[in-house]
């Protein structure tokens, strides 16, 4: 039987960046955070090993997140990274917020997307109401984007209560602003590697 999605509310962060170090960002960087704040159905149970329950709130979820933050951004061609982010209340377990980000959240997204090639960055961890938590974008489609890797920091100052999680998506439509710190490239990545044998 599905888990019933029952959430306390809904929060979401948006900024658009028009300039940074005295220089425009230009076109205007968009990150848009969503998150949903709800019970913890395995708070306060002895480490469970079927973590089910939050596997399945999180594909609602992800739908759920994706859906509202689309609303913000308009057009999915528009995303360049994304992200996902859990914060346990303490009543709960670490690996609760793994079931959360890890095993169904991404598909779910991707699946509202309608694209989405790569490993999408997660972070989970236990805190308290108010606490923050980093949300970590990285490209959608290009692995090596290096440019579109970026940090969004939140916080709910009444949530996750002891019972509670906190989950959330995030996405943002460009280059960190100002982005000038070149990495290396596939190809050089694959060149070091071949160079082990």
């Amino acid at each position: 039987m599905a888990t019933r999605m029952n959430v306390r509310k809904f929060v979401q962060f948006e900024e658009q960046v028009h300039a940074e170090s005295g220089l425009p960002v230009s076109p205007p960087l968009t990150r848009v955070v969503v998150g949903a704040v709800a019970p913890n159905p395995l708070a306060g149970t002895p480490a469970p090993t079927d973590l089910t329950p939050l596997v399945e709130l999180s594909e609602q979820l992800g739908v759920e997140l994706t859906t509202r933050a689309l609303d913000r951004i308009g057009d999915p061609a528009a995303i360049r990274a994304y992200g996902k982010a859990a914060l346990i209340g303490t009543g709960g377990d670490p690996e609760h917020g793994a079931a959360l980000i890890h095993p169904r959240l991404g598909m779910a997204m991707r699946a509202t997307l309608r694209r989405g090639r790569m490993l999408i960055p997660g972070n989970a961890k236990i805190g308290t109401a108010g606490g923050s938590i980093d949300v970590l974008v990285g490209p959608l489609d290009q692995g090596w984007d290096l440019d579109a890797m970026d940090t969004i920091t939140v916080a709910v100052p009444d949530a996750p209560r002891p019972d509670e999680l906190l989950l959330l998506v995030g996405y943002t439509t460009g280059a960190r602003p100002n982005a000038r710190s070149k990495g290396p490239d596939q190809a050089e990545v694959d060149a070091l590697v071949a160079s082990f044998d």
